[in-house]
């Protein structure tokens, strides 16, 4: 946490550039009068204050709406987020190669000449408080002789952090005096920011996510993800195998390399549904930058994913969800799809079933009415999803994010190969997730996920039956005496009523006697 003297000069840089604002649009020799003149006309005229007066309650809701909007859906600033930071890593200044050699000797904790045969100091890519250079390792590292080696501007990420503590700061003090601002619950909007720029600057996350994914795609033939060496991983540096590519977005080299542009493309969208809908892991922010082609003989053609930072993740009842509601969203099974979604509690218990059902045919058959090469599969998904707005309903935010990192590919892919085929590929790569789900694979899977519970479960099957039988003598025992009692207490209500019918008997026949004897 930064001190208060930090978060105060903050404020007092931002207090002087808006001063300074107004000081530069004022007239150089009649500044002071200028400045003067337009808080006294502003103050004096009734039309101002009448237009300010007039101004603010349509900002104030306007404004509030938009804190709302970002309260219950943080996936629209995210993206928005990220699109800003790579839009400004440009601005950036990277370090001196006499820093850079400085940073990295420390990092690794020996000098560069005892680890890289050679290594360029200037940056091939300069990017949001990190900057990334390419090396030859002097000993290779399972057989990669050349690297790639991110490194991070630390005085820059501990910038950004005090402004974000800053930004935590200003949110705390609000939430105190405005009830408004509490209603919003800005803390926690302001916290989700901090985290959400923070996880940019996590390379050993960064670094287990690559390995996470190479571990999924392992021996796919549509990707390649490079390897990470662990040994030259620190909190400011990130190396990892180095590939030769081209951007996704580069026809003429890709066509340069004779690599087919209509595989590639259906590649994108195959690779990303694979990543979200059957691993359950997959990059948050897709863009054509984060995409690209390997032009090494080895792997020619294959499309390498990179910046792993952003990235998300499903868990297995929403993948589940996703899958098995898009097969029933391109089966035009509504009445599947509305129930699925009140199992899975998207929609309150009292929401009818058929009215959701109506809601998703309308929404849905219009995609349907398109010609198959004008179809969206990624607009179609939205409705999967937003379909339980109006029943005051909400899926997750991962889900949200799975939907858009999806419609990103689709567009990736077909402005990649206008002709491509995203809605028939989309189809076909989930109907093979919820095949391979539902197949004797998903049965083998699920089974061994349950087989740790299993193995504690056995051992204690005797005790159990024991306990169980045990349980069902006590409740069988407890059930006859209760019968029993039941039993005794009605043979006692017919004995005291025999007495009772005795003694009656007795003292009407004393009576009978008496009256005779006279």
């Amino acid at each position: 946490m930064p001190p208060l003297f930090r978060r105060l000069l903050l404020l007092f840089h931002a207090l002087r550039y808006g001063a300074r604002l107004l000081w530069l649009a004022a007239p150089q020799h009649q500044r002071l009068h200028w400045i003067a003149t337009l808080a006294i006309r502003v103050h004096e005229s009734d039309g101002a204050r009448a237009s300010l007066h007039g101004v603010l309650p349509r900002l104030g809701p306007l404004a509030s709406g938009f804190a709302e909007a970002l309260a219950e859906h943080p996936e629209l600033a995210a993206g928005t987020l990220h699109d800003a930071i790579d839009a400004i890593e440009h601005l950036e200044a990277p370090l001196p190669p006499q820093e850079v050699e400085r940073s990295l000797s420390a990092a690794f904790g020996r000098p560069l000449s005892a680890l890289f045969i050679s290594i360029d100091l200037t940056p091939v890519r300069n990017g949001f408080a990190e900057q990334t250079h390419v090396a030859r390792l002097a000993e290779p590292v399972d057989g990669h002789h050349n690297v790639t080696i991110k490194l991070l501007r630390a005085a820059a990420v501990q910038q950004i952090g005090d402004e974000a503590a800053l930004l935590r700061w200003v949110a705390r003090w609000l939430e105190k005096l405005s009830g408004t601002a509490r209603r919003l619950n800005l803390r926690a909007l302001a916290q989700s920011f901090t985290d959400d720029v923070m996880r940019r600057f996590d390379l050993r996350a960064e670094a287990a996510n690559l390995s996470q994914t190479g571990h999924h795609f392992t021996g796919d033939a549509r990707l390649v993800v490079p390897s990470v060496i662990w040994d030259l991983c620190t909190t400011t540096t990130l190396t990892m195998q180095r590939i030769d590519t081209l951007s996704c977005a580069d026809i003429v080299g890709l066509h340069a390399h004779h690599i087919k542009l209509a595989t590639l493309a259906a590649h994108i969208v195959e690779v990303v549904a694979q990543q979200a809908f059957e691993h359950g892991f997959f990059h948050a922010a897709l863009d054509a930058e984060r995409v690209r082609v390997s032009i090494e003989p080895d792997s020619l053609g294959r499309l390498v994913l990179e910046d792993f930072a952003i990235m998300s993740s499903l868990s297995s009842q929403e993948r589940e969800f996703f899958v098995h509601g898009a097969s029933a969203l391109f089966e035009r099974d509504y009445g599947r799809l509305a129930a699925l979604h009140c199992n899975t509690g998207h929609v309150p218990p009292t929401t009818r079933t058929e009215m959701l059902e109506a809601e998703l045919r309308t929404r849905a058959e219009a995609h349907f009415a398109d010609e198959p090469e004008q179809r969206s599969a990624g607009a179609l998904f939205h409705h999967l999803l937003h379909a339980v707005q109006p029943f005051d309903g909400a899926v997750s935010v991962r889900l949200s994010n799975a939907q858009r990192s999806f419609e990103q590919a689709e567009a990736l892919a077909r402005a990649l190969h206008p002709g491509v085929d995203t809605w028939n590929i989309a189809r076909t790569a989930l109907a093979d997730i919820a095949r391979r789900d539902l197949g004797h694979r998903g049965w083998i899977r699920r089974i061994s996920q349950e087989l740790p519970h299993l193995a504690h479960i056995v051992p204690r099957v005797p005790q159990l039956a024991v306990r169980y039988l045990q349980h069902q003598h006590d409740q069988t025992a407890q059930h006859q005496h209760a019968q029993l009692a039941i039993d005794l207490e009605r043979e006692s209500r017919r004995t005291r009523r025999l007495l009772w019918a005795c003694a009656g008997c007795g003292a009407v026949l004393g009576l009978g006697a008496a009256l005779l004897l006279r």
